[in-house]
């Protein structure tokens, strides 16, 4: 009897105290918002004067539809075709889009793959050049695309070279930091089985460690390569190529309609890749688990 009073007591002690720390942060959070916006001076009378702004700008750049002359030609007002008279020059800026994301994940892939094996505390040769390359990767991921973009265009001039180095930095610094938080958490049985028999460190990465590892790593890629797709898009504004870069312009010259025809086909290009990488993703985890 007295051991379920004294267990009911503990209970309700800890339902306060998780009750108090419940509000405790709550409370916290109230005050850092309004710290916050007190701080980064936002102005509520403005939000709301904008709102409006934001709906007439969306009916400014919607195209001008209409139901008899939809399927016409390209030079019928109110036609898709209309709209998308420039189509064929967005197709090749996607696709140019595509591959800067793409060659930026292989390549950023593959140094922080490598990069990964040094930075993993398991696994790292030794502690100098684990905390040199976690420093190195902290750098790389640390400091945003748009600015290594940015410096890129000032050395290199303005084209989609500058987009896939800052993205290539970029994917290297946070992969090689995943990668190497994967190798830490693997079982070092099979590592500590193959050093035991005589075998080098790079057999013991490669008999004993990837073969752990590699969904994984292959999942984070693409999930990575999803980003970088995203990436790409803003890098344009800079300079870096792609479509954002004509997407910057149009809306510099006010063509309001080319605007949503760019717009909506970035959406459902990202879309489908998130989509078609979400899929594969899935597949290897599952192939993983059984």
């Amino acid at each position: 009897m007295m051991n379920e009073i004294t267990l009911n007591s503990h209970n309700k002690s800890l339902i306060r105290k998780k009750i108090f720390w419940n509000i405790f942060l709550i409370v916290l959070l109230l005050v850092g918002i309004i710290l916050s916006s007190k701080i980064i001076d936002i102005n509520s009378s403005n939000l709301l004067n904008g709102i409006p702004r934001l709906g007439d700008y969306v009916s400014q750049i919607l195209p001008t539809l209409e139901p008899n002359n939809l399927f016409l030609g390209s030079k019928d007002q109110g036609s898709i075709a209309y709209w998308y008279f420039n189509l064929p020059k967005y197709i090749k800026l996607l696709f140019e889009t595509f591959n800067m994301a793409l060659f930026a994940t292989m390549v950023g892939s593959t140094l922080g793959l490598f990069f990964s094996f040094l930075a993993a505390k398991n696994i790292s040769p030794n502690s100098l050049i684990f905390f040199t390359i976690r420093r190195i990767l902290e750098f790389f991921r640390g400091v945003p695309e748009i600015i290594f973009a940015i410096l890129f265009v000032w050395i290199l001039g303005i084209g989609p070279l500058a987009g896939i180095i800052a993205m290539t930095i970029h994917t290297t610094g946070s992969l090689g930091k995943l990668f190497s938080e994967v190798h830490e958490n693997s079982d070092n049985k099979p590592i500590e089985a193959l050093k035991a028999s005589g075998g080098n460190w790079i057999s013991e990465m490669r008999f004993g460690l990837l073969p752990q590892v590699i969904p994984n790593l292959i999942s984070y890629a693409l999930l990575r390569f999803e980003i970088n797709i995203r990436a790409s898009t803003i890098l344009g504004f800079v300079g870096a190529g792609g479509i954002g870069q004509e997407l910057y312009l149009v809306i510099n010259f006010n063509y309001y309609e080319e605007v949503s025809a760019i717009i909506l086909l970035i959406i459902l290009t990202v879309i489908s890749i998130d989509l078609f990488s979400g899929y594969l993703r899935k597949y290897i985890i599952g192939v993983e688990n059984d």
